[in-house]
């Protein structure tokens, strides 16, 4: 979830009563991880999942009951998915279920306050079916989690965002920033060009107008995506180039077919980046079997790849990357190049 301790807010707020339903551990094949989480009104509306089916209907029954009897408390329940519910993943599960009451919206609303501010680190007791006081010990990025060990509950909320440089405003980029929405990512979009950006009111957008779109580099920080398919080629290789120099970008996509990057791959040649460089950037973008040229199928292939360079580097925070996306696995490098859209 993007949201725990918000809605829970506006819940208890609202109705006085709310629920949180918590994965605190998973061994083998689960619908979701530890850390997985949704929140339950006493209606029965829910917000976040923890994986459908047979388990998350239970979750959510019991939570209800659990809300119809108006105090504060915390159920864990041990399942093993195949023989408890019938459920065929064949992967045993650890839930958490937290009832609230407005005794502690002034607790909840601490908490909903820290989640505006980014990723946090919560520890707490679970003892018999006592609440569970949370306290925040940390505000470092990491995945959320929840583990429990005895009678203590480790967690980590809020989403960590990656901060991708969109460059041109163009119909494709209007499509990228659209299907990029509902994603963990920051979106800094670029052109040059005053009246190119269309209105588009979203929380993790920011729309700037420069007439040196290269000069943003400088202050991106070192894990950011950068994203190049401007109006105007010159441009595009001017961004390309300040990109690799800065030799530091986990990934650097420029749109464009296969000739485009040979003749940019002579550019930067004549300018001086060693073959590394030149290796490291992708071109063509988007994953393979999407062949329309229509903006929004050409967004989704290239949405696609950022997510599983994303994943992959997020799997391994430790590993060096260099002159965006030299260590992009030979996989996902095959599956850029294979396919991609001109520009």
């Amino acid at each position: 979830m993007k949201e725990v301790f918000a809605p829970l807010h506006r819940l208890l707020t609202r109705d006085g009563v709310a629920a949180l339903v918590t994965v605190v551990g998973a061994k083998g094949s689960t619908p979701r991880e530890a850390g997985a989480r949704m929140v339950v009104s006493v209606a029965g509306a829910i917000s976040g999942t923890i994986g459908g089916g047979r388990l998350e209907l239970d979750a959510m029954e019991r939570a209800i009951a659990a809300l119809h009897a108006g105090r504060d408390g915390s159920e864990r329940l041990d399942l093993a998915l195949g023989p408890s519910i019938g459920q065929c993943c064949g992967g045993a599960v650890s839930v958490m279920i937290e009832t609230f009451t407005s005794v502690r919206l002034a607790a909840v609303a601490e908490l909903a306050k820290a989640e505006t501010a980014g990723p946090f680190q919560t520890t707490g007791l679970h003892v018999g079916g006592a609440p569970i006081d949370r306290r925040v010990v940390g505000t470092e990025r990491r995945e959320p989690t929840a583990i429990i060990d005895d009678d203590r509950i480790d967690e980590s909320f809020g989403e960590p965002l990656r901060e991708l440089l969109l460059f041109g405003a163009g119909h494709v980029g209007r499509a990228v920033v659209l299907a990029l929405a509902p994603l963990p990512f920051q979106v800094r979009w670029i052109d040059a060009r005053p009246n190119a950006f269309p209105d588009l009111p979203l929380a993790r957008l920011d729309q700037v107008v420069t007439g040196t779109p290269s000069a943003e580099l400088k202050a991106a920080p070192a894990d950011a995506f950068v994203l190049i398919m401007t109006h105007d080629h010159g441009l595009d290789l001017d961004i390309l180039h300040a990109a690799l120099s800065e030799d530091r970008f986990p990934y650097v996509g420029l749109i464009g077919s296969r000739t485009k990057r040979a003749r940019f791959e002579h550019r930067l040649t004549e300018l001086g980046h060693p073959e590394a460089h030149i290796r490291a950037f992708t071109c063509p973008i988007g994953v393979p079997g999407i062949t329309s040229k229509e903006p929004e199928h050409i967004a989704v292939s290239v949405v696609a790849e950022l997510l599983i360079v994303d994943e992959k580097l997020r799997r391994t925070p430790g590993r060096a990357f260099v002159a965006g996306g030299a260590a992009v696995s030979s996989e996902v490098k095959q599956s850029a190049h294979l396919f991609g859209h001109s520009g």
